[in-house]
């Protein structure tokens, strides 16, 4: 019954913003991390960005630092991820992933996974 649903996925320019969310059900939500995973065409899944339950610790992958900032609303249930400054390397379908623990992996083990959203950014 837990489900994940990502949405405000879309095409951008090359330096344009976008803001994924990922509404969650069915599970305790403060009690689990969230994390955002992409995956291009004939590559594997990656690690993007996660958070703890908390929300008060975050990690991201070197090559989103400084660009992109994952986030959640505990009351509503949502995890976000901003997206700024978008290059054409960012360019894959993004998938939204809570797990039953609380603290974040960087490994794409999470209990739970949304269907993903396409983001294209190009000119």
């Amino acid at each position: 019954q837990v489900q994940l649903v990502e949405s405000g996925g879309g095409l951008v320019q090359p330096g344009g913003s976008l803001r994924l969310s990922c509404a969650a059900s069915g599970l305790t939500f403060s009690r689990s991390a969230m994390g955002w995973f992409r995956q291009a065409p004939g590559k594997e899944r990656e690690f993007v960005a996660g958070i703890n339950g908390k929300g008060d610790f975050t990690y991201y992958d070197d090559s989103v630092k400084g660009r992109f900032t994952i986030s959640r609303d505990n009351a509503r249930n949502t995890s976000y991820l901003q997206m700024n400054s978008l290059k054409p390397e960012d360019t894959a379908v993004y998938f939204c992933a809570a797990d039953r623990a609380p603290v974040i992996s960087i490994r794409p083990n999470y209990d739970y996974w949304g269907q993903g959203t396409q983001v294209t950014v190009s000119s």
